[in-house]
């Protein structure tokens, strides 16, 4: 007598199988994007270099971006950084610019102060603050 349980493996490992190629082939299209990407980023690459790269992304793809993993990785890892940082000083800025900046900060504080909800000392130790930012 067979256990019910054996029957089901072949189809198990199908399903298995499956899901590990359908993970492998998204991880693939992000790389591909990724990569597709920064030649797009760069600054120091001409457009003829550029076209050339994505001719050999679509037509040998595998080939065309393990090539360019290797001859250029450290630069999309700098580049990436670099952006980060960018964007995360334009977001900053545009919140010193809405919020009003120091003078704002300084506006607000000198409200409270007035309104007696913060003492002499909290509003000189918060102007302090605001000027050295």
């Amino acid at each position: 007598m067979s256990l019910p349980i054996a029957a089901d493996y072949p189809e198990f490992f199908q399903i298995l199988w499956t899901t590990l190629m359908f993970f492998l082939f998204v991880a693939w299209i992000w790389v591909l994007i990724s990569v597709i990407s920064d030649i797009f980023r760069r600054h120091d690459m001409g457009g003829a270099m550029k076209a050339l790269w994505v001719f050999a992304m679509i037509f040998v793809p595998f080939l065309g971006v393990l090539i360019y993993l290797i001859a250029y990785g450290n630069g999309m890892a700098k580049r990436n950084a670099e952006q980060v940082i960018e964007a995360q000083k334009h977001f900053d800025d545009h919140v010193k610019a809405v919020a009003g900046g120091t003078a704002g900060e300084i506006e607000r504080a000198k409200g409270l102060l007035d309104s007696g909800a913060i003492t002499q000392a909290e509003f000189d130790q918060i102007k302090a603050k605001a000027l050295a930012s």
